[in-house]
């Protein structure tokens, strides 16, 4: 097959998420892929000029080495507002580009705005066309009042969609409120490469280049920080309290790393708060195996947290990691209790959570409940839901 994905992220430097992991593997299974994403990062990308023209990547792979992924990115106006008419504008007309010369077989949206552009044109061009839901994306958007008009694209993607998808039951139940058809709705859920994310593997070298002595206990968090996760309320507690055996290691960047950076510093946490960075995604087994606990702190009453589980969970388990959560309601009704999650009603609660927790046990029944997600097998189950809209 053809495959055309839009999306409203940096296909490129954020971190692997569902849809890289799918078309990837489809990739691997000798299925055409182009993707039209959006340079997100735009404000903090130190690219000169208010234009940033179009660009076309070739062969992209995050994941796999033999994967070969064509990215094109529309350009854009670097200013703010202007930047989604301008982008609005080049998203049209490079989706009508790639219907004219890739000849999609069908088109799969992740995003709002090129994802509607795209649903309205494959009806037009008679293209079957997959809606797949791994968040309540509008929410995202910076402009608070755009977000009413970003829910109401939502609502047209789904009026338009031949499928619509959704990563766990909450993003389901969520999509049947704003009008999709529930016999024509499915879950597909996040997968895991085992052989990569292996609880054998050792975690030991990562402990003793960050200095962690076997008898702390390292608390772990990885991926982009937004200021709703909570990391920065877990690392607060961690410099006001008693709690002189537990680091914390945060793996990643993004809007709330520099107030980290100002935490370590007024707390005085340079061998508790460790802050790696971003890491190439080979690497991330190995500070996960160095973990003992998992953590997932995000403010429950943050709109963005209440439907999603995010991928990094079901890597966290299935290395056996028992893992400690905010009461987020999709990763209640995803993984319920006793299943390797204990969880806390806010970030702050986390550290006194940790004590007394059975971390072995905790991360058996975490290992346990996840092992049937293979990405194979959830790649088989995406490929015949595409082949049958097709």
């Amino acid at each position: 097959m053809n495959i055309l994905v839009v999306q409203e992220s940096d296909w490129i430097q954020r971190n692997p998420h569902q849809q890289h992991h799918l078309m990837e593997r489809l990739s691997l299974r000798g299925h055409k892929i182009r993707v039209i994403d959006y340079e997100i990062d735009w404000k903090t990308n130190k690219n000169e000029g208010i234009i940033s023209k179009r660009q076309v990547f070739k062969g992209v792979h995050k994941i796999h080495d033999e994967a070969n992924i064509d990215v094109i990115r529309p350009g854009l106006l670097k200013i703010p507002v202007l930047n989604y008419v301008s982008w609005t504008w080049t998203s049209w007309r490079e989706i009508n580009r790639q219907i004219k010369e890739f000849k999609p077989d069908v088109i799969v949206g992740f995003g709002l705005i090129n994802t509607y552009i795209a649903a309205r044109a494959a009806k037009k061009h008679n293209i079957p066309f997959v809606y797949y839901l791994i968040d309540v994306l509008y929410t995202l958007i910076p402009e608070k009042s755009l977000q009413f008009i970003g829910k109401q694209v939502k609502k047209g993607i789904i009026k338009n969609s031949d499928k619509v998808i959704t990563i766990n039951k909450k993003l389901s139940e969520f999509a049947v409120g704003l009008g999709a058809d529930e016999n024509n709705t499915i879950v597909i859920d996040a997968g895991i490469d085992l052989e990569r994310f292996d609880p054998k593997i050792d975690g030991s070298a990562i402990r003793k280049e960050y200095g962690i002595k076997d008898d702390e206990l390292l608390l772990f968090f990885m991926g982009w920080i937004y200021h709703f996760a909570g990391v920065k309320e877990v690392a607060e507690e961690l410099g006001k309290g008693n709690h002189e055996n537990m680091k914390l290691m945060v793996v990643g960047d993004g809007d709330a790393y520099h107030d980290l950076e100002d935490i370590k510093e007024k707390y005085i946490l340079d061998r508790r708060l460790i802050l790696t960075g971003k890491q190439p995604y080979r690497k991330i087994p190995e500070f996960i195996a160095a973990a003992d606990v998992c953590i997932l702190p995000a403010y429950p009453q943050e709109i963005i947290m209440q439907d999603i589980v995010p991928i990094k969970l079901y890597e966290y388990m299935a290395m056996s990691k028992p893992v400690i959560a905010t009461q987020l309601p999709g990763i209640k009704a995803e993984f319920g209790d006793d299943n390797g999650i204990s969880y806390v009603d806010f970030p702050e609660n986390l550290l006194n959570k940790v004590i007394g927790l059975d971390v072995q046990e905790n991360g058996k029944k975490a290992c346990n409940f996840v092992r049937d997600n293979d990405w194979s097998s959830i790649t088989d189950k995406f490929e015949e839901t595409l082949g049958g809209v097709v």
